[in-house]
């Protein structure tokens, strides 16, 4: 079998979605609700994204909050909503709350009043974070009853995105194997207005703060395979200006700010490099599906829970004790001076994380699972 197209076909009858979404990091969140929204609309679905911030959109997904990606609808979700939005607009079959977000007061006022006039409930979702950690496989697919409120006695169910069978899945369009075959890096770097030096390796570096940056870029400076080190702008620009002040890293690490890329062309610089730097969820997710060594930056946690989710995902990986120690280091887990780990450790990764992405690719993807969870329940 062509593990490539699992779920590539997988086409329900035409139902209508709305997925919520509030925005707390603010590309993570966008990132993830677009890529759901888009996938299902291409498997014939209707979807509206209701999203409190969406400005993000306008770069990321171009002519997104003008109507132009066919079966995606986006709706400001504003505090109150514009009066009687949720009245007039066709009931959804699906509900799917993104990160466990509760859905807009006047949307669950709308609905109480439709049941009330004897009109089906739609399948109510709780699309939560992916995690590798044992517990989401016992978690995936329970229910949720609703113990109170106007809409008392209707379930929600769990889903969980994940990297084994008995979890939810990862986002993988159809389309990502035959787009990524296709690619050329070197022509689509010089389309942006970037340089291309065959002699010259290449990192992309989306980051939060990592304490151990300064120290990272400056030991890279000093390798003898020098690289282009592509810095996303934001926050990551911020913190090399921080870490690096005014003293450059050395011939070895070139920086060069990119300009904003829009979702599609972040996927094509991942797969341009040969070392990603990540952070958060959807990142990570494209970061597997390019098939290149990377490093993950998660999103911290004041408890310092995010340092077991971390390593659930790492032991998933069957990452080398480099790797492993790279990324402790880099999320500010191990104690002591974190610096470049050198090409040939990174060559090391690469094998692992080419087999991660033939287990992941063998495995039903995200949209798939929801399709046919939302069928079993309807």
């Amino acid at each position: 079998m062509d593990t490539h197209s699992i779920g590539a076909s997988t086409r329900g009858p035409a139902l209508r979605w709305d997925v919520f979404c509030r925005v707390v990091d603010n590309l993570g969140d966008i990132g993830v609700c677009w890529r759901l929204c888009t996938d299902l609309a291409s498997r014939g679905q209707q979807v509206r994204l209701w999203i409190d911030c969406p400005d993000d959109l306008d770069w990321m997904a171009p002519g997104a909050r003008q109507g132009l990606h066919p079966g995606v609808q986006v709706l400001h979700w504003t505090e109150p909503l514009a009066p009687g939005l949720a009245d007039a607009l066709p009931p959804a079959d699906v509900w799917v709350e993104a990160f466990g977000c509760d859905p807009a007061r006047e949307c669950i006022d709308a609905l109480a009043g439709r049941l009330a006039a004897g009109e089906t409930p739609p399948v109510w979702l709780n699309l939560e974070y992916m995690s590798a950690e044992p517990w989401v496989e016992r978690c995936h697919r329970l229910p949720s009853p609703v113990m109170s409120g106007p809409l008392k006695g209707l379930t929600k169910w769990f889903f969980y995105p994940g990297f084994t069978p008995a979890t939810g899945g990862l986002l993988r369009e159809a389309t990502l194997p035959a787009r990524q075959l296709a690619h050329e890096p070197a022509r689509w770097l010089r389309n942006l207005g970037l340089p291309v030096d065959d002699g010259r390796r290449r990192v992309s570096l989306f980051c939060y703060e990592p304490e151990s940056l300064g120290n990272v870029m400056r030991s890279a400076g000093l390798d003898a395979s020098p690289a282009d080190w592509l810095i996303t702008p934001g926050r990551a620009s911020a913190a090399v200006d921080q870490a690096l002040g005014e003293e450059p890293p050395g011939e070895g690490c070139r920086p060069i700010r990119l300009p904003r890329l829009t979702q599609q062309d972040y996927d094509r610089l991942l797969w341009s490099c040969d070392l990603n730097f990540v952070r958060g969820e959807d990142s990570l997710v494209r970061a597997l599906w390019a098939g290149k060594p990377f490093v993950w930056q998660i999103y911290p946690q004041h408890d310092n829970a995010h340092h077991a989710k971390l390593d659930a995902v790492l032991d998933w990986l069957q990452a080398p004790p480099s790797w492993r120690a790279f990324h402790h280091g880099w999320n500010g887990m191990s104690p002591g001076e974190t610096v470049w780990p050198g090409w040939d450790a990174i060559g090391e990764w690469a094998s692992c994380a080419l087999q991660a992405r033939d287990r992941l690719l063998a495995q039903a993807d995200l949209c798939s699972q929801l399709l046919g969870f939302v069928m079993e329940k309807r």
